[in-house]
């Protein structure tokens, strides 16, 4: 009896005693960045994603349970069938725990499916479409930058009420666009304004002429960008050689980056309404983490690489806190824990996914306006989450409990 009232308490030990070597058992903790290093969207998040996530591994210590954290990256070419096969490898065969970024709502949701089927976390920080959190929802994915729910309601509504009522849409062909039509002609007719028409072009478009010249035609007061990137600089630019705001038409930047910002220049960008999830010179907290990025990177951080520093470093704060990597747990820890770091201080995750925060609604500054390299920005309004993102009961995901 003795023996085994032993055994028993050294059982319940264990995890006290020999917790460094359980853990080491499991084997290193892994991370692993999926994203777009060379074409349309690498700009706002590539090389830059990757850095921020280093960032958040070295503030956490880069160590967790005594082993180095270990870190991966690869180029998904924006091709849902290499987005998804690379998540397979990784999680099935190289022990990866957690894949962040992810460069296109198509290359998400294919990736996605590995998720669900490896039961392994995955942080969406770049892809758009709301329905990562609504119909296409997984249990194992947060999203946690921005979507096009929330990004139409913030920018979309401010244009309606500022008299744009009636609307074209220049849309990327694929879900992405598809999500920022449908979302932004929903608040626009929802405020009393109309849609008129749209024209769709291919991922990585060179020109747009025949689209502008559909927009310039319908005679809309505003033309809305259903796009990113590459493709809305591009757009941007080859509107204004035509004379589209010139004409009297106006254009809205549905989901701009302070990056797509710098490469227009203010002269062509200036008067822009946008939206974004985060401004490096909003505050001393936003302007500690740019001014670190800018040593690194030599430019300011994107929306999308100050929160893939964030998620990063906040599924690390969650693992180091439930004690263990099991996907459930620190699921359920990243839930429990509020989101307080440089890209917001007031997030939480929802149980669809949603990562909820501020979102702010921006002018770009007048040349004259602008002070210093990289202040771009006037800030118009701060738009607390819950208004800013959909209502979890409207999203539609499927194994969110129903009251």
């Amino acid at each position: 009896m003795r023996f085994l009232k032993y055994a028993a308490a050294l059982t319940l030990a264990a995890p006290l005693l020999f917790g460094a070597s359980a853990f080491a058992q499991q084997g290193p903790l892994k991370i692993g960045l999926l994203s777009d290093f060379q074409s349309v969207y690498s700009d706002i998040g590539g090389a830059g994603n990757a850095e921020a996530a280093k960032m958040a591994i070295e503030e956490i210590g880069g160590t967790m349970f005594g082993q180095p954290i270990e870190f991966l990256s690869a180029d998904v070419q924006n091709k849902p069938d290499i987005a998804a096969s690379l998540a397979r490898k990784w999680y099935e065969n190289e022990g990866v725990d957690m894949i962040v970024d992810l460069p296109t709502s198509a290359t998400a949701l294919a990736a996605m499916e590995m998720s669900k089927r490896f039961e392994k976390i995955m942080i969406v920080t770049d892809a758009a479409s709301s329905d990562i959190t609504g119909k296409s929802c997984s249990p194992y994915t947060a999203h946690w930058t921005y979507d096009t729910y929330s990004n139409a309601h913030t920018v979309g509504s401010a244009i309606v009420k500022n008299g744009g009522d009636s609307w074209f849409f220049i849309t990327a062909d694929y879900l992405f666009g598809h999500s920022i039509e449908r979302d932004t002609g929903e608040v626009v007719k929802a405020a009393g304004g109309k849609v008129v028409g749209n024209a769709r072009h291919p991922l990585n478009n060179a020109d747009f002429s025949s689209f502008l010249l559909q927009a310039q035609s319908s005679k809309a007061k505003i033309i809305g960008m259903a796009n990113g990137g590459g493709d809305t600089i591009n757009t941007i630019k080859q509107a204004a050689e035509f004379g589209i705001v010139a004409g009297g038409q106006k254009l809205a930047g549905i989901v701009m980056f302070i990056s797509d910002i710098h490469s227009l220049g203010l002269k062509m960008a200036n008067g822009l309404i946008i939206t974004e999830a985060y401004y490096w010179d909003l505050n001393d907290r936003t302007r500690a983490f740019g001014n670190k990025y800018f040593e690194r990177m030599k430019r300011m951080p994107t929306m999308n690489q100050a929160a893939t520093y964030s998620a990063t470093l906040h599924y690390l704060k969650a693992v180091k806190a439930a004690g263990t990597k099991d996907t459930k747990t620190v699921l359920a820890k990243m839930r429990e824990m509020p989101v307080r770091d440089a890209f917001t201080d007031n997030g939480f995750l929802r149980e669809d996914g949603r990562m909820v925060h501020s979102m702010f609604l921006f002018e770009v500054k007048k040349p004259e306006e602008s002070k210093a390299p990289w202040d771009y920005y006037k800030v118009l309004a701060e738009v607390p989450g819950d208004q800013a993102f959909r209502p979890m009961k409207d999203g539609g995901c499927p194994h969110v409990k129903k009251d």
